[in-house]
């Protein structure tokens, strides 16, 4: 079998030093630069966000979805009746629930459960709206935060105080109280 030498073509100073590659990219370049910078002046959106002297909050669509809290109803009795639905469907685990019984003597000990501990591991959380999706007594809602911070691990693990905290309350039915129920 034959061998077949291809010759290569001879390149120009410009080509074997890629400054023609380069005047091209820097063409591109300034050309965006340009017209961002027209659109700037011209009295049109910016388009950097100066993140911590501005924040998203009024920007936020209606869909958004943030961080997970837990919420009383409006007689500040917790919603929640350890049902740990949103614990098993959380995709990244990071929802643990510890039920507790409450005592026959309680008004509303017809109830039967409710969390003894509830911890959300925020680094964990996806932030997907399972959990919310699920809960039949609407005991957890997806708040529009989106900077949540911490110092450590331990800080970012909000528990059941932390989570009712933050989550406040949320007026409506609640099956968990129906008195016909």
């Amino acid at each position: 079998m034959a061998t077949i030498i291809v010759q290569r073509p001879k390149l120009a100073w410009h080509e074997r030093w890629f400054i023609s590659t380069l005047a091209k990219g820097l063409k591109i370049t300034l050309g965006h630069a340009l017209k961002t910078f027209r659109e700037i002046t011209g009295g049109k959106a910016k388009v950097t966000m100066e993140y911590p002297e501005e924040k998203w909050d009024s920007n936020l669509p209606s869909y958004y979805r943030g961080a997970p809290a837990l919420v009383t109803d409006e007689h500040d009795r917790e919603r929640c009746v350890s049902c740990q639905l949103c614990e098993f469907i959380c995709p990244p685990k990071a929802i643990k629930i510890i039920p507790s019984e409450i005592p026959s003597d309680d008004p509303w000990a017809k109830v039967e459960k409710r969390p003894k501990e509830f911890d959300i591991d925020m680094i964990r959380c996806i932030y997907c709206g399972m959990c919310e999706e699920v809960c039949p007594e609407q005991a957890i809602f997806l708040r529009k935060d989106y900077a949540i911070t911490g110092e450590s691990r331990a800080e970012m693990v909000h528990d059941k105080k932390k989570l009712y905290e933050i989550g406040g309350k949320r007026v409506g039915l609640v099956n968990k109280w129906n008195e016909l129920k």
